[in-house]
């Protein structure tokens, strides 16, 4: 298996992560199959899309139509198990395998940002994370829910240091873009991993304290 083919099967079962737990997320809204369906793929595609028309390039999933039948697919399967997805075991692992779509999504973008020379140095690092947390934000908007930035879920946090971090060896390491890469994936992956594990918040003293209306 080549490179490209690894990173394509990793962008799948990414897709099928982010669809499974979006509809496992809204579960509790009591949604019917088409609202699964429409949060599944949102959530999927949707930092994706953000990106691509922020750089005014085709639409990844226009080219590839496969992103689409398979985030429907495993939004499919996700409401049909809903009780199996929502507890468990089960969503716990697919809380790691979204992890590992994260840390994918964002690299691959922040790279393509690169190579498109868009905005830098911090067009590959705001677009990596607009196409990381991109779609989980709209699903939650839409299921009236607290969004990804306002929890103190440490979610956003892992994909910003991964791209800070590709960006920083990119620029001081030009000719090894497969080895920045696949660090930076790694920590991404790593350290939401932890987060998951171990529960992990965002510290309080760098939370907002609420004001009291006294």
């Amino acid at each position: 298996m080549t490179v490209a083919e690894l990173q394509y099967a990793l962008g799948m079962a990414g897709t099928v992560a982010f669809a499974a737990t979006a509809v496992a997320a809204v579960a509790p809204k009591r949604i019917d199959l088409f609202g699964a369906l429409v949060m599944g793929v949102i959530t999927a595609i949707g930092g994706g899309t953000m990106r691509d028309l922020i750089l005014d390039v085709p639409v990844f999933w226009s080219q590839d139509l496969n992103y689409i039948w398979v985030a429907l697919a495993a939004s499919l399967v996700a409401f049909i198990a809903n009780k199996r997805m929502t507890g468990g075991e089960v969503y716990q692992a697919m809380l790691y395998l979204d992890a590992a779509g994260v840390a994918l999504f964002a690299i691959q973008a922040a790279h393509k940002t690169m190579q498109l020379d868009f905005a830098q140095p911090l067009g590959p690092i705001l677009l990596g994370i607009i196409t990381a947390i991109g779609g989980g934000m709209l699903r939650d908007v839409l299921a009236g829910n607290q969004t990804l930035l306002m929890r103190k879920e440490l979610y956003a946090v892992p994909v910003t240091v991964g791209c800070v971090a590709y960006v920083t060896l990119m620029a001081m390491f030009p000719t090894s873009g497969s080895i920045s890469a696949g660090f930076c994936m790694l920590l991404i992956f790593c350290l939401r991993g932890a987060a998951i594990y171990w529960d992990l918040h965002v510290p309080s003293f760098l939370l907002t304290r609420p004001v009291s209306n006294k």
